[in-house]
């Protein structure tokens, strides 16, 4: 019985015991009102005549008259009876009730009640100790989930992912065929590592892996093994294991292996560091003495750079199955599967979609569509629409629109010709992404936003192609310059991505003619933590005057080229500021025939 089931009887029970006292004080209370008085005057009433009938309860007598229904009741001394009063049977019905019984049971009910209240209370205090046993002796138990498969899920299932798959179907294969690897001598990898970014679909792989072998498939996270107590976790792992080798072939799947496979040896928690032990366990079960069960393991991590050495040689993680971000193909192939259950306009393009969602992952991309219909559904639509969709990729990309954000008309001046600049620097130069759509509608914390797209997935990035960028994120400021004869700090966070691009090609892409191709400063971390915690300058100082002077020199260049694009064509920044003051918002239809 567990400890609900328990907390409901006993509930059960106090209200059983106060029912029965209820009911027992319900047949002994007096329903009618009655007139107090003695006995004097009841003997009184007998000798009138007007008494037909007396009731004696103990030393209680209530006497009723003849003529209506009152009734008068007196108190009498016990060692005194009726007769003594002049109050005989001949002269009125009297009735003698056997109160014995009463008194009985009113005594063992007085007596049992605080035993059974007790009694419940030792039974609730030896259930709860019993219950804290057994979760003392399944302290070290695995909680690992098995899939059941009553959501099957293939590799039909998981859309892109060609060469992914590929690798995973020899593990689907050994799992399903065992006997005809083992034939002739080979030894399927024990361990299969799924890497890349967050939402790119490795949980979902793990789950067609185990859908089309049709094995016990157990899933847990490897954060699930760790507890404060030295020991756990590495029992745990143990219990695991055991469990996956009785049912094998069975498949085991850890997500975010990095919580316990970083590197081992960085000096924190001591020797006996839970983290290490939990480690040490999986590296000895994976590779361990006992290699022969039919028990593949695959585990998901964001991080392989940290794990620790010892798990990916061969025999354990030997083999990396790289889950990259979906191309423009792919994305529409799993546009296409969210949009299976959704009703969609006949008018849908989820190429044109999946043309404008470069660099999303797979999450993204279901999030997109989903709030596409929860967009429909807010306009009591039947449908999920192309608008509603390119709405939903604006809200998860820029952030809702903050319509409530009101501002004067010296700032929206400002923040037009501000975005009007980024859109003309970015349709001049080659380097520059189209432009999509520009707008003065606050998103998120930007007051206005001009949302560019690439005609194409981009690999490689060139020198020029970063140049042109820089010169684009300044062009907003550039033109205020032109327009106002200042500067204002709506363009923080294009100064501070201008500077961020311009670094990273001097000290990280070898760009610069003056440093050559070298990469400068070496970031550090603590493995332990996984977090970048600085960058340890590897070069003088002299070299990071030079890093200074280019990266300088690179933003100048770039003001410059902005400042020289939007002079020249000062009347068509004015006209597409003016339109956007005008309709807050410009296409990229519209603003192409402005510009042409």
């Amino acid at each position: 019985m567990n400890k609900s089931n328990l907390t409901t009887n006993i509930i059960y029970i106090i209200i059983l015991v106060f029912l029965g006292i209820s009911v027992y004080t319900y047949f002994n209370f007096d329903s009618n009102q009655q007139e107090e008085g003695t006995i004097s005057q009841i003997a009184y009433e007998v000798k009138q005549n007007n008494i037909s009938k007396i009731e004696v309860d103990g030393n209680k007598v209530v006497a009723k008259y003849k003529n209506n229904d009152n009734e008068i009741k007196a108190y009498k001394e016990n060692s005194v009876g009726l007769h003594d009063y002049g109050i005989i049977p001949e002269k009125v019905e009297i009735d003698v009730k056997d109160d014995s019984r009463n008194a009985i049971w009113g005594t063992i009910l007085s007596i049992l009640l605080p035993f059974v209240l007790i009694a419940g209370l030792l039974y609730f205090m030896l259930k709860q100790a019993q219950g804290g046993n057994m979760k003392a002796m399944s302290f070290g138990k695995t909680s690992a989930r098995l899939f059941t498969g009553k959501k099957k899920i293939t590799f039909n299932d998981v859309a892109g992912l060609k060469e992914s798959k590929e690798e995973l179907e020899e593990v689907v294969d050994f799992l399903k065929n065992p006997k005809k690897y083992k034939k002739l001598g080979a030894d399927i990898p024990k361990g299969t590592l799924l890497v890349g970014p967050p939402g790119c679909g490795k949980t979902l792989l793990a789950k067609a892996v185990a859908g089309e072998a049709g094995v016990p498939f157990y899933s847990l996270s490897a954060s699930e093994f760790v507890e404060m107590f030295v020991g756990v976790g590495a029992s745990r792992v143990r219990d695991l294991f055991k469990k996956a080798k009785r049912n094998a072939p069975a498949l085991i799947f850890v997500d975010e292996l990095d919580a316990v496979g970083r590197q081992r040896g960085t000096g924190l928690g001591g020797s006996h560091d839970e983290r290490e032990q939990t480690l040490n366990q999986i590296l000895v079960e994976m590779d361990g003495f006992e290699t022969e069960e039919n028990v593949i393991v695959i585990a998901a991590t964001n991080r392989p750079d940290v794990l620790d050495p010892a798990l990916l040689r061969p025999g354990r993680f030997d083999r990396q199955v790289v889950v990259n971000l979906p191309d423009k193909k792919e994305r529409e192939e799993i546009l296409n599967i969210h949009g299976k259950n959704k009703p969609l306009d006949k008018d849908i393009n989820f190429e044109k979609i999946a043309a404008s969602t470069a660099g999303l992952s797979g999450a993204d991309l279901r999030n997109i569509v989903n709030e596409a219909a929860i967009l429909a559904a807010k306009k009591d639509s039947n449908k999920v629409t192309q608008l509603d969709l390119q709405h939903s990729i604006e809200k998860v990309l820029l952030g809702p629109e903050k319509k409530s954000r009101v501002l004067n008309e010296k700032e929206k001046q400002i923040t037009a010709f501000h975005e009007a600049g980024h859109a003309i620097v970015g349709h001049v130069l080659p380097g520059c992404e189209d432009v999509h759509k520009i707008s003065i509608v606050s998103r998120g914390r930007a007051l206005g936003y001009t949302w560019s797209l690439p005609k194409e997935d981009i690999h490689l990035y060139s020198k020029s192609k970063f140049q042109d960028q820089i010169a684009q994120l300044l062009a907003g400021r550039a033109a205020e310059k032109i327009i106002f004869k200042e500067t204002t700090t709506g363009a923080e966070n294009d100064m501070k991505e201008a500077s961020k691009l311009a670094r990273n090609m001097v000290t990280v892409y070898g760009m610069s003619d003056k440093i050559g191709p070298q990469t400068l400063g070496q970031r550090e971390e603590l493995v332990f933590l996984g977090r970048e915690l600085g960058e340890h300058k590897n070069y003088s100082e002299k070299v990071a005057s030079i890093i200074d002077d280019e990266i300088t020199k690179i933003i100048r260049d770039a003001e410059k080229k902005a400042e020289e694009i939007l002079a020249n064509k000062k009347i068509t920044l004015d006209k597409v500021a003016h339109k956007l003051l005008k309709d807050e918002t410009i296409d990229e239809k519209t603003f192409s025939k402005m510009l042409n």
